[in-house]
């Protein structure tokens, strides 16, 4: 059984205005765990960092602090890490080189892995004619040239699957094709996968666990049905009224989170002050600590557990 184990992983980022300079905190202490064969769904709107974090788990960002290992590999034996984390970017034409045919994106990671296959059997495996081996990218749909991504993405027979935003550009009509083929590949492969995404729709759908992130922060976590039908912190609240519900009787009720302030100033207690409807005098003052049986970063949800 294959483990992705993330401990107190952090990405800091230093912005200079004039002579001040900002230390902005991209990732701030995540720490969790990826298993074979299970769907975990990183969630959050724009700018919480999810992305930092599947581009430092694939290697292409340096950690500014914390630790990635795979079973027992860790990243910095880069070769052979990287032929087990692959990763699926959310841009199918931006990640696939236009000047080189399909078969060429296929046969190149079989070549520097020196893995036995063909480009033809890699299309195959995602539904795809073998005669698209011919084919440049632009002469494919969106929904085609991300199956030939997630093709590419096997060819080193992977063991984890990072998948970022991989349907949010692709028409609405394909979105739940190119979902379950990632579905039925992380079964057939045994893959431990990755999805980030800000839909919980899809997130409670495919994934067993989920985590919701914060600005930096993991807020909350655990199953996806418990985190989505009964959630604990006020942002995963906010994020779940704020979703389209076309059965919902009373419309009005629907609160959009993007209307309140980011808390981008906040330099004590918690981060989603500002934009908390709930938050009370502790929330100044005292820093959540992210735990208890719930796993959850708010200190309204810590009081309440206490009593």
């Amino acid at each position: 059984m294959t483990t992705m184990t993330v401990r107190h992983l952090s990405k800091h980022f230093i912005l200079k205005e004039g002579r001040r300079k900002q230390v902005l905190k991209a990732v701030d202490d995540v720490s969790f765990t990826l298993a074979s064969g299970r769907t975990t769904a990183l969630v959050g709107e724009s700018g919480s960092g999810k992305s930092s974090i599947a581009r430092m788990l694939a290697g292409l960002a340096r950690p500014t602090s914390g630790e990635i290992q795979l079973d027992d590999l860790p990243i910095k034996t880069s070769r052979i890490y990287r032929r087990y984390v692959q990763m699926v970017f959310q841009d199918p034409y931006g990640s696939l080189n236009p000047a080189h045919t399909v078969g060429y994106h296929l046969r190149r990671p079989l070549q520097i892995h020196k893995i036995a296959g063909t480009a033809e059997e890699l299309l195959e495996r995602v539904c795809l004619p073998a005669s698209f081996a011919g084919r440049y990218p632009h002469e494919l749909s969106g929904g085609q040239r991300q199956r030939v991504a997630i093709a590419r993405a096997l060819a080193p027979r992977p063991k984890v699957l990072l998948a970022d935003e991989p349907v949010s550009m692709l028409d609405v009509s394909i979105r739940l094709e190119i979902l379950n083929l990632i579905d039925r590949l992380k079964r057939e492969e045994d893959l431990a996968v990755l999805y980030v995404t800000h839909d919980l729709a899809t997130a409670r759908h495919f994934a067993h666990d989920l985590m919701v992130m914060y600005r930096g922060q993991i807020v909350e976590s655990g199953s996806a049905d418990e985190v989505i039908l009964s959630p604990a912190h006020p942002y995963t609240r906010l994020l779940a009224d704020a979703a389209p519900d076309p059965w919902a009787v009373h419309a009005g009720t629907r609160r959009d989170v993007a209307t309140r302030r980011d808390g981008a100033d906040v330099t004590s207690g918690c981060l989603f002050r500002p934009r908390c409807p709930h938050a009370g005098a502790a929330c100044e003052h005292e820093v959540p600590v992210f735990g208890g049986q719930r796993r959850v970063r708010c200190v309204l949800h810590e009081h309440a557990s206490a009593t």
